[in-house]
């Protein structure tokens, strides 16, 4: 249903919009450090560049001033616990040499669920590619079989040392991985943003794509994490020396040997990452 707002209500909404749209800026001039760039947080690295920027016409100002008029006046309730980043590497599961890397922001929903939003990059012009839920191990032994083969596993991830929660202290990072062993993934990228060395899709087309995860060393294009771990001051080896006390804790998985012989380069096992199958 269609309703027709008063012209008072629509005036008073383009006055708020246009006083919280100026206000930052003010603020700013009067700052010293004005016009200076955002800084990422201590420890986080630099920004990721998104590899993809949609085709459009610039914002207006009506539109900008609309969507300052709803920060204010809208809440976004359902976003507010996606507070968990993680970043790691997707490889499609029907194209394996498809690879990007992942930005997830989750959400810790319980104990045994998350939900994770997934973007190409870490700054604010950074293009949402995707979704991902991860279960625990429990629930994933709840799935009938032929669901299974639509979940990854993530010891290959963790024990490598490319899953990464950039950012926060060590201890902290290897206490959320310790909780993420055993864990599985279902996640569908819908929209082609850069396979690392392809060319990105302007916009989203085709059909969702199935990621899977890396069980093997080798399987990553080297160049693609060595280029993550520079853009975001991060080392894949120190993160995956630090983690050899995890390996105890791993239990073989499903799906560790869906990719395996699909890569032209040569691949060796992780040790503590086993295929359940076998």
């Amino acid at each position: 249903m269609h309703v027709q707002l008063p012209a008072w209500m629509l005036h008073a909404f383009f006055l708020v919009a246009a006083a919280c749209w100026a206000l930052p800026s003010l603020a700013q001039s009067g700052s010293p450090n004005a016009g200076a760039p955002q800084q990422p947080p201590a420890g986080a690295g630099a920004e990721a560049t998104p590899s993809a920027a949609p085709p459009g016409s610039e914002k207006s100002g009506k539109t900008k001033a609309l969507e300052a008029g709803a920060m204010v006046l809208q809440g976004t309730a359902p976003l507010g616990d996606f507070d968990i980043h993680l970043v790691g590497f997707h490889p499609m599961k029907d194209h394996p040499e498809h690879q990007m890397i992942a930005h997830h922001y989750c959400n810790q929903v319980n104990e045994d669920f998350a939900q994770c939003v997934l973007f190409d990059g870490d700054g604010p012009e950074a293009n949402l590619n995707g979704i991902e839920y991860i279960i625990s191990e429990r629930l994933f032994e709840s799935l009938p079989e032929e669901e299974r083969s639509y979940w990854h596993p993530h010891n290959g991830e963790i024990l490598s040392g490319q899953l990464r929660a950039p950012g926060i202290p060590g201890p902290a990072e290897h206490a959320l991985m310790e909780s993420k062993m055993n864990s599985y993934g279902k996640t569908w990228h819908v929209w082609n943003t850069g396979h690392y060395g392809q060319k990105a899709d302007p916009l989203p087309t085709g059909p969702a794509m199935l990621a899977w995860s890396f069980s093997r060393d080798g399987e990553a294009i080297p160049e693609m994490v060595r280029e993550r771990d520079e853009k975001m001051d991060l080392d894949t080896q120190e993160a995956r020396e630090g983690r050899q006390d995890l390996q105890k804790l791993a239990r073989p998985q499903w799906g560790v040997d869906a990719l395996h012989g699909k890569f032209k380069r040569p691949t060796k096992d992780i040790p503590g990452v086993v295929d359940a199958g076998k």
